[in-house]
């Protein structure tokens, strides 16, 4: 049975309530409690699956978890918390196609930056022959967060940059802990 969480999705905080609107997922696992956070979860992931690949893995304000309800559900929970112990672990997930060729291409790239690397969005954007916009644009697209390793990419400046189609708040906080847990001292 798929238990729905209310409208909690990351980067929606200031919009009016949905009272109608529910988000089914698969599995929600919390983030782990660390002295960063002040010993709570900074995030949970919203794990949704079909029978054969995962679909999307979300990011959630912090809220309970979860039990997975599929084999892969309990898969894809299982490797996320190997990462979360070595961040140097190596998904390996059926993810179902998603999003247009350039995108796709865009999320290859990404997917080939090693942990404890940062690639900009203008040299990623010169890997693939593109532009640094398109290539934060699809970045915001990914729908596969962690196992495509977006926060890894980064502003020309170091900075930051964006994160999942956001400038600041809760979702760059998340990326911050990303980075700060990939031992990226600087963030």
């Amino acid at each position: 049975m798929t238990i729905c969480h209310p409208a909690k999705i990351a980067g929606c905080e200031g919009a009016p309530p949905l009272a109608s609107f529910v988000v089914p997922f698969d599995a929600v696992l919390p983030a782990p409690s660390t002295t960063l956070n002040k010993n709570r979860p900074l995030f949970a992931l919203g794990i949704r699956c079909n029978h054969d690949d995962v679909t999307a893995i979300e990011y959630l304000l912090p809220c309970a978890a979860q039990a997975p309800e599929s084999l892969l559900a309990k898969e894809v929970v299982r490797q996320i918390n190997a990462w979360f112990l070595d961040p140097a672990f190596v998904f390996g997930l059926p993810l179902a196609p998603a999003g247009t060729p350039f995108q796709r291409r865009v999320w290859a790239a990404i997917a080939a930056i090693p942990a404890g690397d940062l690639q900009s969005y203008g040299v990623l954007a010169t890997q693939i022959g593109s532009g640094p916009r398109a290539v934060g644009n699809a970045c915001g697209a990914n729908p596969y967060p962690l196992v495509v390793p977006c926060h890894r990419v980064i502003a020309a400046n170091h900075g930051l940059g964006g994160f999942a189609r956001q400038r600041g708040g809760f979702l760059l906080e998340v990326k911050r802990w990303l980075l700060q847990h990939e031992r990226h001292e600087r963030y």
